[in-house]
């Protein structure tokens, strides 16, 4: 049994009774080959709750500081957060959103699930902000089909994304796969770029019912 089937037995069931996850349109994410998930993001436990509605694993870039800590609690994060699909990088470097970039590109072409938060960070209040063109790049770098998802309600159980979540229920609502081979080989037009990821964001605005902000998020952070 792999580390991944393990945490997910054993685990599992506590996380579904404590999250109560409603799945929506799980179909839309092929049984095989390399698939992007792309979608918002509300707070810490999100990256919790998607592994968990997933058949397939999901492979997610998350900071090397998880996996970095010393004594039996650091030993025991790095465990269980490499073994749901995390893979540390260091993003805060001057090479971060290279590295970031070409880890998922890995990903895809060894023919695994990348998940990624199109926005970069947490939404700041619960809207929804822009999108930036990584997500655009590596759908063109690799021809992988993104598959649109929204989280729902799990800000309202982890506010603020710190702190031990509240039981409650969340909502995971998954979109039809999209595929941009129209654009195959443009992946360095940045017109092109921001056009594909605009329109995953309205996907996703689409399937989570979030207001709109067109700014990054981190800009709206640092305001």
């Amino acid at each position: 049994m792999s580390r991944f089937a393990l945490i997910k037995a054993v685990l599992g069931p506590i996380m579904r009774l404590m999250f109560r996850p409603q799945v929506e349109g799980v179909e839309h994410i092929p049984g095989d080959g390399p698939v992007i998930l792309a979608g918002n993001h509300l707070t810490f436990i999100d990256s919790i709750v998607l592994p968990l509605v997933t058949k397939r694993q999901v492979h997610f870039i998350g900071k090397d500081e998880y996996v970095t800590g010393k004594g039996f609690k650091g030993r025991l994060m790095a465990w269980f957060f490499t073994g749901v699909g995390m893979v540390p990088v260091d993003r805060d470097g001057a090479n971060g959103g290279v590295a970031a970039l070409m880890t998922g590109r890995r990903i895809l072409e060894e023919g695994r699930i990348f998940g990624i938060y199109p926005e970069g960070t947490r939404s700041p209040d619960g809207r929804l902000y822009r999108g930036r063109t990584g997500i655009a790049r590596l759908t063109l770098m690799t021809g992988a089909p993104v598959v649109p998802f929204a989280m729902i309600g799990t800000d309202k159980l982890q506010p603020g994304g710190a702190g031990i979540p509240r039981p409650g229920r969340v909502t995971v609502r998954f979109g039809e796969a999209m595929e941009f081979s129209r654009y195959e080989g443009m992946d360095r037009d940045r017109y092109v770029l921001r056009a594909v990821t605009d329109s995953v964001m309205a996907e996703v605005m689409r399937l989570s019912g979030q207001e709109y902000v067109d700014m990054y998020a981190t800009k709206a952070k640092a305001a």
